[in-house]
Formats: structure tokens, C-alpha cells, sequence
């Protein structure tokens, strides 16, 4: 394989870009932070010139990392933060308000109220979605009601309304393109993933104007191409994928039944389902893992909300480990003859609980309990949490005896303790990826698979490579005396909050 492919991950607090070799290798890389605006509690906003001057500047350093001219690369993936809602004028190309980042919870009385309705059933149906702040449609409609003129505009066609991905595809083609990808549109509350449509009936509760929204592509299409002025040369956009899903697609998580989790602050799931849409009754969600040659694949997501923040807890918090990679070390150390338990609801729990009022407890200390047994405590949260979101996507899908291949990345993924502890929890061998940059390699596999210089899902499946698989190795009595005491642990906690 020859040509470069150019990878644009806009995340939530930075915007890298990553230059991909024809053997699928990272030959440049350059990264730029980004602006976090919190104008009230519980509002974050971003920039969107920033975003956008952040991703231009890195695409040209990565581009002179790499050695390369623009014309070397033959096309470009995009992948980005989801959810996170942009409006601008569609003349001009100026934002008319700062974006509403996908953690704003702006929206939470609107979302109460549209529950109160009776809405949030219909919602699901047709989205896959829960009524909640996180998702893009209240955030679109709080900017219709709160921005002097916005509406009067958008209802004549002057405004353009897009995720990340739109923004950014309208800025790079010069305002020729407003499209977004069907997994980001599957992400607004507005999107019918079973009819592959904006739904008139959702957007009329939500008194949303169809005309400014992006038109809705395959994950691997034609975007438009760059505007040659400003890197050089005409390269076509091939590829966009929300991160997560561009996540599950870097981990070659094609066959249902795949599952791969990106351990961050948080921590986020998908399960591949295949064709199936399936309907969760454990308040999981149903999404578009990728649409591809006219087919939609789905997915349930489970979200944790604390994964490494609660090692980097041990770290800032408790003052017990240097750096968060000492924490699989030291838990490697605890006395195996005792189990504490550490539930880091720091801001409530998510999937598959949903307890936004629980906060953090421990359970079971002794005497004798110290620093390693804290840090092995933190470690164990994060697997049994996974079984948790495990447990509730197979109890919706109906294959609770069928074995999942967990395909992991993000910065947890390199402990090999944790990783290890995760397989014995879940019963699951857990694979990790040779290359790190999975939600970047997703993008750009779309973007070359569609070039038709990468391989298509068989071979890339088999091109990847695994850094390691870890299988499980605990007794199953043991495993299923720890999964027990977190289930209690959990309990206990939950029904403190409820009381308190």
C-alpha cells in the first residue's frame, strides 16, 4: 500500500491531527489544547473559531512532522467529540454563539419537562436515545429560544446547525459542504436510526427548522474536498465517525458480539450488535456503530462516569502514588487476604445505575487496610463496573452465555494489572491494540478504505495487531465472592443516597 492518510481527532479538550503511513503507521503528529468556558455551573461552552484554528494549525505542523507536502496525502478521516453543538451563518461561516459542549447540563429542566410529557418514549423509540442534556437536540433548541434573532434566521435558511464534524467539513470545503456522518447524526435526539432520516415529528416537539440541518452520509463518502488554499493541495474528505464509534472501528470491532471500552476519564462501551437495533430495559443506549455500503450496523453504549479519574484521586486526592501509573504496581501488593471495596460515584453513577445522587463510599476496611489496598480497590471499580455494562448489554441483547472479545485502548489500557484484573471480572479475554491512536486509526481507515489504497473490514480485521491478550486466570468461586461483595457494595451505597 502507498499514500498518507490524514487523521483529524478534535476531542473535547484538544484537537490533534495524525499523518498514517500506507502500512497503517503514525509518520507525524502535532497537538493544540483547547478552551474550556464555564459561564454558569453546569454550562461548558467552546470556542468554535478556536476549534477551527486549532485544527488547521495542527494538520500543517503534522503535515511538516511528517516531512510530507500536502499533495503526498491522498484523503482525510475526521473524528470528534460528540454531541457538542455548533450554529453559524450559512453566507458568512460565523458562529453566531459559542458551542454547547456535550457535558453542559443547560438543558436539564427541558429535558424534565419534555419527560413529564410523556416524550421520553417516543424519543427512545425512534433514537435509541434517553432524554438527557447530554445530547444535542435540547442543546439546539436552548440556543433557538436564548439567541435574540436566532430563530427568525434559521427559519429562513440562514443558519447552518451542526456537530463538530459539520463545523469543521464546512470550514475545510470552503462553505460548500454542510453533511455530517450518520453516527453523529444518531447522537442529536433528531435522528430516526431505524428510517435513516431527520424525523419531522421529533423536530416539531422539539420546534427545530429542518433547513438548518447538515445532510446526513455514510460513515465512508464523499465529504467534499479541502480548499486548496489552505494546506496546499485539494484533498477529499473520505471518512467521519463520532469518536467513540471511530473508536470501535480502529479496534476492527466488525462481528457482533465485539466490544471494545476507551478507559479515559470515563469510561465508554459499545457492543457490537450487528444488524439488530436492539432496545435496552437497562436505560443502556442504542446507536449506529457505523453505516457502510448502504448497511447500518448498532451498538449499545454504557458510559461510566469515573474510570481514571478515580486513579488520578489516588494521585492528587489521596497523595498515595506519584504518577497514575504506579497505581497497578502498588494494587499489585495489597494483602490478597483482605477486599475493600471503593464505589467512585464522585459525581453520581452511571449506566447501568443512573444515580446522579450517589457519591463515593468504601466498604470493608480493616485495621490493617492501607495504600495498596485503596489502589487495588480503585482498579477492581473500573472492571466491575465494566461487567456491570457488560452484564446489562447482554441481558438486552438475549446472549448472556455468549463470550465477548473486549478490544481496550485509552491511557488505563497501558496497566497491565488493571487489564489483567479486567479479564478476571468480566470472564472475557481482553485484547489491547499495538497502536494506541485507535480513534484516530478509525477515521483514517474510513478515509483509506474508501480511498481504496487501506484494505476494507476482512483484511484491516486481520491486519490488526494486539499487543497483548490477557485471559482469565481467577477461580471462578473467587471471581464470583468479589463480584458479590461489589454488588452489596453498591446496594448499600446506593440506598444511603437514596435515604440521605
Amino acid at each position: 500500500m502507498s499514500g498518507y492518510i490524514l487523521s483529524i481527532d478534535q476531542g473535547t479538550t484538544s484537537s490533534r491531527a495524525i499523518i498514517f503511513d500506507g502500512d497503517m503507521k503514525m509518520a507525524g503528529s502535532a497537538q493544540a489544547e483547547i478552551t474550556q468556558y464555564y459561564p454558569q455551573p453546569g454550562w461548558v461552552e467552546h470556542d468554535a473559531t478556536e476549534i477551527w484554528q486549532s485544527v488547521v494549525d495542527t494538520v500543517r505542523k503534522a503535515i511538516a512532522d511528517a516531512g510530507l507536502d500536502a499533495a503526498d496525502i491522498t484523503a482525510i478521516g475526521i473524528t470528534n467529540q460528540r454531541e457538542t453543538v455548533v450554529v453559524w451563518d450559512r453566507k458568512s461561516g460565523t458562529p453566531l454563539h459559542r458551542a454547547i459542549v456535550w457535558q453542559d447540563r443547560r438543558t436539564a429542566e427541558m429535558c424534565e419537562s419534555l419527560k413529564a410529557d410523556g416524550y421520553e418514549k417516543l424519543f427512545s423509540a425512534k433514537t435509541g436515545l434517553l432524554l438527557d442534556p447530554y445530547f444535542s437536540g435540547t442543546k439546539l433548541r436552548w440556543l433557538l429560544d436564548n439567541v435574540d434573532g436566532l430563530r427568525e434566521k434559521a427559519e429562513a435558511g440562514d443558519v447552518c446547525f451542526g456537530t463538530i464534524d459539520s463545523w469543521l467539513i464546512y470550514n475545510l470545503t470552503g462553505g460548500r459542504v454542510h453533511a455530517t456522518d450518520a453516527t453523529n447524526a444518531s447522537r442529536t435526539l433528531l435522528y430516526n436510526i431505524d428510517d435513516g432520516l431527520w424525523d419531522e415529528e421529533l423536530l416539531g416537539i422539539l420546534r427545530i427548522p429542518a433547513v438548518m440541518l447538515p445532510e446526513v452520509r455514510e460513515c465512508a463518502d464523499h465529504f467534499g474536498r479541502v480548499d486548496q488554499a489552505l494546506f496546499g493541495a485539494e484533498l477529499p474528505i473520505l471518512g467521519v465517525a463520532g469518536d467513540q464509534q471511530a473508536a470501535a472501528m480502529g479496534n476492527a470491532c466488525f462481528e457482533p458480539g465485539m466490544m471494545k471500552s476507551t478507559y479515559g476519564t470515563g469510561c465508554f462501551a459499545l457492543l457490537n450488535t450487528g444488524r439488530d437495533r436492539v432496545s435496552s430495559s437497562n436505560r443502556m443506549l442504542t446507536t449506529i456503530a457505523y453505516r457502510l455500503d448502504g448497511e447500518t450496523t448498532y451498538a449499545l453504549e454504557g458510559s461510566i462516569f469515573i474510570a481514571g479519574a478515580a486513579v488520578q484521586w489516588l494521585r492528587d486526592g489521596l497523595g498515595i502514588i506519584g504518577q497514575a501509573s504506579e497505581a497497578g504496581v502498588l494494587a499489585a501488593k495489597a494483602d490478597p487476604g483482605q477486599q475493600v471495596y471503593i464505589v467512585p460515584a464522585f459525581t453520581g453513577l452511571g449506566a447501568p445505575y443512573w444515580d446522579p445522587a450517589a457519591r463515593g463510599a468504601i466498604f470493608g476496611l480493616t485495621r490493617n487496610s492501607g495504600p495498596a489496598e485503596f489502589a487495588r480497590a480503585v482498579l477492581e471499580s473500573v472492571a466491575y463496573q465494566t461487567l456491570d455494562l457488560l452484564v446489562a448489554m447482554k441481558k438486552d441483547w438475549g446472549v448472556n452465555q455468549l463470550e465477548t472479545v473486549l478490544r481496550v485502548d485509552g491511557g488505563m489500557a497501558a496497566s497491565d494489572w488493571t487489564m489483567q484484573c479486567l479479564a478476571d471480572m468480566t470472564g472475557n479475554p481482553v485484547d489491547r491494540s499495538a497502536i494506541r491512536e485507535t480513534t484516530a486509526l478509525g477515521a483514517a481507515w474510513l478515509a483509506g478504505s474508501k480511498a481504496g489504497i487501506w484494505p476494507g473490514r476482512r483484511e484491516f480485521a486481520q491486519a490488526w495487531a494486539c499487543d497483548r491478550r490477557f485471559s482469565p486466570s481467577m477461580d471462578e468461586t473467587e471471581r464470583q465472592g468479589k463480584i458479590i461483595g461489589w454488588k452489596n457494595a453498591v446496594s448499600r451505597m446506593i440506598s444511603d443516597a437514596s435515604a440521605g
